[in-house]
């Protein structure tokens, strides 16, 4: 957190410059007081998606924690702003509520994913921090989700930070693991997040070597049988020939990264039976998404490993998301753009389920409007930030792995497919 010189830690200036410059003329207006509720949503799914997964809560609350503007931050901002409004922001802490739906939780079209309340200052200089840890968040968790889904049930390693920003690495693992991967290559995600970690060699390891029974040697001697061995530095069936001689038929695994991927599996477990080592799994890697993943279905492949489509969305690397003013002072307002329409005054939501669990419906309605609720629905938005402070005994990041895999147990079969199609559930927006 950021002390009165100010530090690395303050979250306060990953934000646009008109936050502020709004904030400013609205200070000066007398505006800056009017009670306000701000709604983060996204109007439609990235094309081609049938539903959308939250992730980044967690993330929201700890910067929402560190967004102060000590003597560094303030400084940076001199001549920009006028006196008031910097003195103001010296002052700056968020003391409004926050609710919203909990990380791993489906979203669809107009869904509530956030609602925040305060003055309009508090609420409207939090617009940008929150739209780029959910967008992001959301989009990486939304793409692994389809992933998990196509893997069924072999896991996945997320190993795509190579890829992408050093600091979208760490919240892309994190992402990835709420939405079901098993482990990651990233060390920071797992002591910033506790994300299982995982990671053995590359082909440099084996090129540094004179030969590559050398290196297997030696990565075993090192790290036990139990590691996995790369085999694809030349030829991959010498490879395994040399990776079970280093090892012994009680090998790990072997991992492929290259070439025709369902012919090379399915010759690699032959080979690998044949030579006596029929429990030594096959880990694939190499541009992997949810459609490559899916055409492996039938393979006999034991775990994947998924770099650069995870950690830029697979094609869809927003969520879309966006933060509207939808209330002031109790007064329902709303943008009237065609192609920017947003629905006025604070809204809630509940799904609606069968009796065997299949989710039927979104319903998002006014908080006036109390719809009739069945034996099986639920609400969705719980109660996150109170004055300010975190709701004690929010749900952890595991907790939100379980609502995910729960939750995409309950999408309609149709709702889950690769293809092209509606959402998979429709929102209804009932106004009275």
């Amino acid at each position: 957190m950021s002390g009165p010189s100010g530090s690395s830690a303050s979250t306060a200036l990953l934000t646009d410059m008109y936050e502020l410059t709004m904030v400013a003329a609205a200070l000066a207006d007398g505006t800056a007081e009017r009670q306000c509720v701000f709604e983060l949503f996204a109007r439609r799914l990235p094309d081609g998606r049938r539903y959308g997964v939250v992730a980044g809560t967690g993330r929201v609350l700890d910067a929402l924690r560190d967004f102060r503007f000590g003597d560094a931050e303030l400084a940076s901002l001199q001549g920009a702003l006028d006196e008031r409004t910097l003195k103001w922001l010296a002052d700056y802490r968020f003391s409004g509520d926050v609710d919203g739906y909990p990380e791993g939780e489906l979203y669809f079209p107009g869904s509530p994913i956030l609602t925040v309340t305060g003055t309009f200052a508090d609420a409207v200089i939090l617009e940008t921090l929150l739209l780029s840890i959910l967008n992001h968040d959301s989009a990486i968790a939304s793409a692994a989700a389809r992933m998990v889904t196509a893997a069924g049930n072999r896991p996945l390693i997320e190993m795509g930070s190579r890829r992408t920003h050093e600091e979208a690495a760490v919240a892309s693992a994190r992402a990835a693991y709420l939405a079901g991967f098993a482990a990651t290559s990233n060390l920071e995600a797992g002591r910033r997040y506790g994300v299982p970690t995982a990671g053995t060699a590359a082909h440099a390891w084996v090129l540094l070597h004179d030969d590559e029974s050398a290196a297997f040697r030696s990565q075993v001697e090192t790290l036990g049988v139990n590691t996995t061995l790369l085999v694809d530095t030349y030829d991959i069936r010498q490879g395994i020939e040399r990776a079970i001689e280093a090892a012994g038929p009680e090998l790990g695994a072997v991992r492929i990264d290259s070439g025709d991927l369902g012919v090379l599996t399915r010759q690699a477990r032959e080979q690998l039976d044949a030579l006596g080592a029929t429990e030594t799994k096959i880990v694939l890697s190499g541009d992997l998404d949810e459609y490559a993943i899916a055409s492996l279905r039938a393979e006999p492949v034991d775990s994947y490993g998924v770099g650069t489509s995870l950690v830029t969305g697979s094609g869809a690397p927003t969520a879309g998301m966006v933060y509207k003013l939808v209330e002031v002072d109790g007064r329902p307002v709303a943008k009237r753009s065609s192609s920017k329409e947003s629905r006025g005054g604070r809204k809630s939501a509940l799904r609606r389920y069968k009796p065997t669990g299949t989710a039927v419906e979104e319903v998002v309605h006014p908080v006036t409007v109390r719809p009739e609720h069945g034996p099986h629905d639920r609400v969705l938005p719980i109660p996150m930030v109170r004055e300010g402070e975190p709701v004690a005994d929010l749900p952890n990041l595991e907790e939100g792995r379980e609502r995910l895999r729960a939750a995409l147990v309950s999408v309609p079969w149709e709702g889950l497919k690769l293809s092209r199609g509606e959402p998979a559930i429709p929102t209804v927006f009932p106004e009275h």
